[in-house]
């Protein structure tokens, strides 16, 4: 599969050594841009599969455009430094770094970067959704517990009777269970 790629690179020689070598395992620099411009607004008009930034030492605001880009267009970004502060690779992670590379790049060593951390970033990604899921489930769960509470209080209902009513009102009006619980609980508030 070719990769649509974003180079971030201050350094010409540098960054043509990357490009010629993605380019001789098939993938495209769709972009190459130098630090200083708006990394998020660049990662949207291109719209790239993988991120590469080549800096000796980023900075804070190369951190907040990180941060930024894998809250509103997450995607894996590998960054390539010689910042080794341990608690500055923390944080780059935490802004979205799928992998960072420390001690410059040789061809050889850049395909498998690569590879690493696309696979990285998809797991993460994996896990960031099933944790979103398993959270909307939940609150899900609880607007339906507090629904049943309402029917068991205002008619009587035991717990497996007010759940069946919410459940038949479902498929009746043709509509997800915790709908159904929400306008309950809605109308309850009126």
């Amino acid at each position: 599969m070719s990769l649509k790629i974003m180079l971030v690179d201050q350094d010409p020689d540098r960054s043509a050594v990357l490009e010629q070598a993605l380019a001789e395992a098939g993938h495209r620099v769709a972009a190459r841009i130098t630090p200083g411009r708006n990394l998020a607004r660049e990662v949207q008009a291109c719209n790239p599969d993988v991120i590469i930034i080549d800096m000796e030492t980023p900075g804070r605001d190369t951190l907040e455009q990180m941060r930024e880009i894998g809250r509103d267009q997450p995607k894996p970004i590998i960054l390539f430094s010689n910042k080794r502060d341990g608690d500055y690779i923390r944080q780059a992670v935490q802004a979205g770094v799928s992998a960072y590379v420390v001690d410059g790049l040789s061809r050889e060593r850049i395909m498998p970067i690569v590879e690493v951390a696309i696979a990285r970033f998809r797991e993460f990604e994996a896990l960031r959704k099933e944790l979103h899921d398993t959270k909307n489930q939940l609150a899900d769960r609880k607007v339906i517990d507090k629904a049943k509470g309402v029917l068991m209080k205002s008619r009587g209902l035991s717990e497996a009777a007010a759940y069946q009513l919410l459940r038949k009102a479902a498929m009746d009006r043709n509509l997800r269970l915790v709908d159904v619980a929400r306008t309950l609980l809605t109308l309850e508030g009126l």
